[in-house]
């Protein structure tokens, strides 16, 4: 059993002791806000979300720290509410493929929003049971709930850290919101050179032939990569790294040797076609392995924490509680339940409704999805939630859990469809591939809130807050961030298009933003039902994915866990464009440099909280990175789309210098080059001999 924390802060003594307040909820709503626009473009772009607990944590304690009467509690609160943009928005991973199909034409408000909310208070109830067994009583590491809880207390006046003076802890809060200041300025200013004046090239790349094999040599610029990256740790790194050379050092040489070259393409273009058409799916297959092999490890905790979830409904243990150990009530969380199936239940109608089927086909559907939204998410919800415990949120496959999804989905829907042989006709075959889109949406909303809600816990669990408190301002932050998604998402859509879906004929293709995941899910879902799907190419990739399961297994058996090889990372490095994979590859590098850096200059004796205040200093920074870009990225699509309704270009603020491509590759690298020198120099404030 994991020891109670060693000290308790004063301010949390009481029952009535300020914690889930007006101020905090909007504050976190605020944050929510504008984390959830972040995330969503960041995920669009390249694939990948950040965790938004600790920098939301450090806003909140740099803006309530002028309000007297605020306390640790209450900073808990805010972090708690506004984490829910770090992991709703990652709908985007399947949403966009309705519009990459062709089946709608722009995001409906109402029916995304409510299958946002519905889902992920789902997940926040499917986790609740799941409390005492995965936070309480266990030793998982929890990395993000755990950092968010020293942050907050960091800046309790008095905590345990504040009362032995303990300057280093105590100073970081003071400081943490200017190491995000300053990471989203730099990145924010980098961002408008790049996509709004276009002077600086994101990305970059060398490609040459040996005999008929392409290569490429890629590089991309990008700072909110750079701090991804620097979040992800440098086993992840060379993970992506081995991904790439899988990708671009072996499958895409061989099959461009193998395969002719056609006469109207370059040999880029055509290297290009054979990664989207075929490597990737090796990708995917590598991914989809991944995320199976990890819910079959968890199945003992999934099981156990089935078992939990039935005693706690049934009212087990919920006499006499403290403060400290109060979930929302049984028949709380059954009303909620419920409520929220009806929720789904009404959307899946709407939904249904429009393609004009027999009204018991039509109810069957809805039925189906509904039954399946439900059984799935509670199945995964114990599973995201032990992953967010060993890994953190950040690093948890959810878009592996999402393919698995849609593959599963799209397989029950097509044994209905081979009952009712009109379903998978209607609307020329793109409605029943839409629908299983839209049901993996609400999985995947389910999935990502249970992947986060245990990680708040454990931050509540270690600075002694109130779990029912914490709960209630989670399921606040995930209606907040669900009214934000679906204008966000349209907004995107009509600045930039999606890969495969443009709102207009006249647009820039390549200033689409990729969706990844979004067209890897649209292509499978397709894939099942018309019969056409790469199996070959995800075949590979599986078996490519057990080699590395095994490998992964033998290094972490033989170094007594100290080395590992994820294999999710893997996937993801063959699946990602490589002008995205290699400047997240580069801050893993940084990051386990700078580790190394600072352990050689701090003296032994101090070698623990220097690497402890380089770590928060290093992952603000970073987190700044990544929140600059991403708002400066949403900024400049509100001026594309009113550039757009004015007729206007959808690139109002570009300078079209001539013959400037190779100038801004350089200058774009320089830029790139100047921000690892920033982070760096952060990190190593202070540990200079």
């Amino acid at each position: 059993m994991q020891p109670q924390p060693s000290h308790r802060v004063s301010a949390t003594q009481g029952a009535d002791v300020k914690e889930l307040t007006l101020r905090g909820m909007i504050l976190g709503a605020l944050i929510t806000v504008v984390f959830t626009a972040s995330n969503v473009y960041l995920g669009l772009k390249v694939g990948l979300t950040f965790a938004s607990s600790i920098p939301a944590a450090v806003i909140s304690m740099a803006v309530l720290k002028f309000a007297k009467d605020s306390n640790i509690l209450e900073n808990n609160i805010v972090q708690t509410q506004a984490s829910a943009a770090g992991t709703l928005s990652s709908i985007i991973f399947v949403l966009p493929a309705l519009l990459m199909l062709g089946y709608w034409t722009g995001f409906a408000f109402w029916q995304t929003t409510l299958l946002c909310m519905a889902g992920g208070i789902l997940g926040v109830v499917f986790t609740i049971p799941l409390r005492y067994a995965m936070v309480v009583n266990s030793d998982l590491p929890y990395p993000e709930g755990v950092a968010a809880a020293e942050i907050l207390r960091a800046d309790d006046k008095t905590s345990h850290l504040a009362q032995t003076g303990d300057a280093a802890q105590t100073s970081t809060a003071s400081t943490g919101a200017k190491d995000i200041a300053l990471g989203g300025l730099l990145s924010g200013v980098v961002a408008f050179l790049t996509g709004g004046l276009r002077v600086l090239a994101d990305s970059a790349g060398y490609w040459f032939k040996a005999g008929s094999a392409i290569f490429q040599i890629p590089m991309g610029f990008s700072l909110a990569l750079l701090g991804a990256g620097y979040l992800v740790g440098i086993a992840g790194g060379i993970a992506i790294l081995l991904g790439i050379t899988i990708a671009w050092g072996v499958a895409v040489p061989w099959l461009s040797s193998s395969i002719p070259q056609p006469s109207d393409l370059e040999m880029t273009a055509f290297a290009m076609q054979l990664w989207k058409e075929k490597v990737r799916f090796i990708g995917a297959g590598t991914i989809g392995i991944a995320a199976i092999w990890t819910l079959l490890t968890l199945l003992k905790p999934m099981i156990e924490g089935l078992k939990l979830s039935m005693r706690s409904l049934t009212g087990g243990n919920t006499t006499n509680q403290a403060r400290t150990e109060q979930d929302l009530s049984p028949k709380t969380m059954i009303g909620c339940a419920v409520a929220m199936v009806l929720l789904l239940a009404l959307v899946f109608y709407q939904f249904v409704a429009a393609a004009s089927l027999p009204a018991g086909l039509a109810w069957l559907l809805v039925a189906v999805c509904t039954l399946l939204t439900f059984v799935i998410g509670f199945f995964i919800a114990a599973a995201c939630g032990y992953m967010a415990g060993l890994v953190g949120s950040s690093s948890s496959p959810i878009s592996g859990i999402g393919i698995v999804s849609i593959v599963v989905i799209s397989l029950v829907l097509l044994l209905v469809g081979n009952a009712y042989p009109d379903l998978l006709t209607t609307g020329d075959g793109k409605f029943v591939t839409a629908l299983a889109l839209f049901c993996g949406s609400a999985v995947l909303c389910v999935a990502t809130i249970s992947n986060d809600n245990l990680q708040d816990l454990k931050t509540g669990y270690l600075v002694q807050a109130t779990p029912w408190r914490q709960q209630v301002a989670l399921m606040i932050g995930v209606v907040v961030g669900a009214m934000v998604i679906a204008p966000v998402l349209q907004l995107l859509y009509q600045a930039y298009g999606f890969t495969g879906a443009l709102p207009r004929p006249d647009m820039d293709a390549a200033q689409a933003l990729g969706a990844p995941q979004a067209t890897l899910m649209t292509t499978i879902a397709k894939g099942i039902f018309t019969h056409s799907l790469s199996w070959h190419y995800i075949l590979i990739g599986a078996a490519i994915g057990v080699v590395l399961i095994v490998i992964d297994a033998l290094l972490r058996k033989t170094s007594a866990g100290k080395y590992s090889l994820p294999v999710l990372a893997v996937g993801m490095g063959i699946y990602l464009p490589p002008a995205v994979n290699m400047p997240i590859f580069v801050g893993t590098l940084l990051a386990w440099w700078l580790k190394r850096r600072v352990t050689q200059r701090a003296a032994p004796a101090q070698r623990k909280l220097a690497l402890k205040a380089a770590e928060r200093r290093g992952t603000l920074f970073a987190a700044g990175l990544i929140v600059g870009e991403s708002l400066v990225g949403v900024i400049l699509a509100f001026v594309i789309a009113a550039s757009v309704a004015t007729g206007g270009s959808d690139a109002p603020l570009a300078m079209g210098l001539d013959h400037w491509d190779t100038i801004g590759q350089w200058l774009g690298m320089a830029a790139f080059v100047v921000a690892m020198i920033a982070l760096a120099r952060r990190v190593l404030a202070g540990h200079s001999r």
